[in-house]
């Protein structure tokens, strides 16, 4: 399995978010393969569920999508399979929400995800002080799991968050949901990450509102990552496949 630490190693990596199963199994396929050909360092790989409150439009679209074609979990874990078959170096991250996790079973699905190429596991609505149970059996397969941060979270969260995050902690520079912007609030998310890197050692990478060369330019200065969902979604929607390459590489020209 990769290594997700080793991706912070040296370098602050690109993480790139894409919906399994969307808008087919095999673009969704052809959308990781063309990450991966520019430079993306470690794939977010999303699960496809009916109510995805996290997320904004372009990934609500991409979930409904794939619900109503009857994309499973199961499909998803087929999906990663092949994805690591064909690039075993590349940490794969599932962000699912709990409901999923709960109806197939928590360590059925720690395990299904093991077998199939998952290094760490992403979820959103499940917070830490309910998380006990699935982090332990997460970590007994050999899975990560990574929490979230945001700009309302107080010292005490910092440090819960921490201590639940195996590899890095996603910092969510926004309130509200994800999405493109043109403009975010750098004083503060650059604040913000400098407080957070006060209380913990962890790595933050720093992910909502990112689509621009001069995002990850500006983000490198004091992020040890940065990830890429929504802007990668919207031309995984359209099959703009060029597109998606072209995004990649001048997100990664921005980190240097």
């Amino acid at each position: 399995m990769a290594d997700i630490s080793a991706s912070f190693q040296n370098k602050k990596p690109l993480i790139c978010y894409f919906m399994a199963g969307y808008p087919s199994i095999e673009d969704s396929l052809k959308t990781a393969f063309s990450l991966i050909e520019v430079g993306a360092d470690i794939l977010e790989v999303g699960l496809p569920f009916s109510d995805p409150v996290a997320d904004g439009p372009t990934i609500q679209v991409a979930h409904e999508k794939a619900v109503k074609d009857g994309i499973t979990p199961l499909d998803v874990f087929n999906i990663t399979s092949k994805i690591k078959e064909k690039h075993p170096e590349i940490p794969l991250i599932l962000m699912t929400y709990y409901n999923p996790i709960f109806k197939f079973g928590e360590k059925d699905f720690c395990e299904k995800a093991k077998e199939n190429g998952i290094d760490g596991f992403i979820v959103p609505d499940l917070p830490p002080e309910e998380a006990s149970n699935f982090k332990k059996l997460a970590n007994e397969t050999g899975i990560s799991t990574i929490f979230l941060l945001a700009p309302t979270s107080n010292e005490e969260r910092i440090k819960l968050v921490s201590d639940f995050s195996d590899d890095f902690i996603y910092y969510v520079s926004l309130t509200g949901i994800t999405g493109e912007r043109d403009k975010l609030p750098w004083e503060e998310i650059k604040s913000q990450v400098s407080r957070i890197k006060s209380i913990t050692d962890k790595k933050v990478a720093v992910g909502f509102g990112v689509s621009k060369k001069e995002h990850t330019q500006i983000l490198s200065e004091f992020a040890d990552g940065i990830i890429v969902g929504s802007a990668v979604v919207k031309l995984q929607g359209s099959r703009d496949f060029n597109g998606i390459k072209s995004l990649v590489k001048q997100l990664k020209e921005g980190i240097g």
